[in-house]
């Protein structure tokens, strides 16, 4: 055991303790519900949650399932997108109040099927766009969690749960996660079932994961990917990660551009070799590109919900203004220049393990109003590469500062195997 509270425990740390016979779920259990009653009424990660007598007795019920199951019965979080055939999915809409699914999402059956337990459905701005629900930041109440997987990010961030799903269209997982100082994931498009999951935009979307540690990460891949082969080698030290300056896709504050100098210097002190990204504006152009996709998509996909505009956002109401707006010729270049701009990135430097580039532009800025500006994200979610968000770095103020890395295509194993390891040799990156 270590020195850390029960609800700090990330998911394997939980695990093994149950295992080792130092702790119990039950015990666990309740610390992350002492948690959530100290600090739910001021964080408002759920949306939607059993109590804690609710809870217990499911445990209970099936305690002998969970003692021999890999999750042991420990409480997960889920993202209001996402349905729950036991709690309403509203997608942080009004137009849903009180909508109730008559089946679980498959990621969430296969949770369940290992073990885990839904303690509740977190936050999630409307439709997992940009209008953002009550969910403050853990780190700093004053300041945006990020969206659209705000809830999930702070639930685990703030140790009420040790992991939670999300989801990702343009930058819903990583920069929340790097906002709130914890590790996200996002998978390689198509990695996972979407079934059961709101659509939002078909060529960009995907699930994400919330957790505290990149271990966690790779179990709970393992259990969405229903594959009880998980690989706990000791990870090999990378050799190449190429340096994507946040400049390539946007602007960077100076606090994020002095964090990225200083890990790459501890990175090439390590004698990881770390070249730099020249990108010729081809990174930054994916911005424009992924905004068309999106747009488009999202007219069409919801098409029901566009014919209620009494009960959408102004922001909302707005991209489905864009997307309505938007021809076809014009989304089928988006579509190919991204294609085509996949292609040639990965010819760069074939021998890199991973390329790193800031996960957001700053710090999570000050204000409920707003969740923070998508664009780090949207280059690497319009090519459907896998991405995984280190914590640890802070700026000037103490808020977290995240960093991205991001693999090849269909090889998320390797990108974690990359990250597992800079989690445990570079100073900083580390919870």
């Amino acid at each position: 055991m270590t020195d850390k509270l029960l609800n700090q425990l990330s998911l394997v740390e939980a695990i093994k303790a149950i295992e080792s016979g130092d702790s119990t779920a039950e015990a666990i259990i309740n610390a992350c519900y002492d948690q959530i009653d100290a600090r739910e009424p001021q964080v408002a990660a759920w949306q939607y949650s059993l109590t804690r007598e609710q809870y217990l007795h499911a445990y209970h019920a099936n305690e002998a399932f969970f003692k021999g199951s890999r999750l042991k019965g420990l409480p997960v979080g889920i993202k209001d997108t996402i349905d729950t055939a036991a709690m309403p999915t509203e997608m942080g809409s009004r137009l849903h109040v009180g909508r109730q699914p008559v089946d679980d999402a498959s990621c969430v059956a296969l949770l369940q099927q290992a073990g885990g337990v839904v303690l509740g459905k977190t936050v999630t701005t409307e439709f997992a766009y940009f209008q953002p629900g009550v969910t403050a930041n853990p780190k700093n109440l004053g300041h945006t969690p990020g969206g659209s997987s705000s809830g999930s990010a702070a639930a685990v961030a703030d140790y009420m749960v040790p992991a939670a799903l999300g989801s990702q269209t343009a930058a819903s997982v990583i920069r929340p996660a790097a906002y709130c100082g914890t590790v996200g994931y996002v998978g390689s498009y198509g990695e996972f079932s979407s079934r059961g999951i709101q659509p939002l935009s078909q060529s960009l979307d995907s699930l994400g994961v919330f957790a505290r540690s990149v271990d966690d990460i790779v179990l709970l891949r393992s259990v969405l990917l229903s594959n009880t082969d998980v690989n706990s080698d000791e990870p090999m030290k990378p050799k190449r990660i190429l340096v994507c300056p946040g400049s390539n896709v946007g602007d960077t504050d100076e606090d994020m551009n002095a964090a990225m100098a200083e890990l790459v210097a501890q990175l090439q002190q390590q004698g990881i070799e770390t070249p730099e990204l020249d990108s010729c504006d081809l990174i930054k152009r994916l911005v424009g590109n992924h905004e068309t996709v999106m747009a488009y998509e999202v007219y069409r996909n919801l098409a029901t919900e566009r014919q209620h505009p009494e009960t959408l956002s102004e922001s909302f109401c707005g991209l489905l203004h864009e997307g309505a707006n938007i021809s076809r010729a014009d989304y089928l270049a988006a579509l190919l220049n991204i294609s085509k701009t996949a292609r040639w990135l990965w010819h760069q430097d074939p021998d890199i393990d991973a390329i790193l580039a800031p996960a957001a532009p700053g710090a999570a800025p000050v204000g409920l109003a707003a969740t923070g500006k998508p664009y780090m994200s949207r280059p690497w979610q319009a090519m459907g590469l896998p991405v995984v968000t280190l914590p640890g770095l802070t700026n000037a103020a103490g808020l977290p500062l995240g960093v991205q890395l991001i693999g090849k295509a269909r090889d998320d194993d390797s990108l974690l195997q990359t990250a597992r390891w800079l989690q445990s040799h570079v100073k900083g990156l580390s919870l």
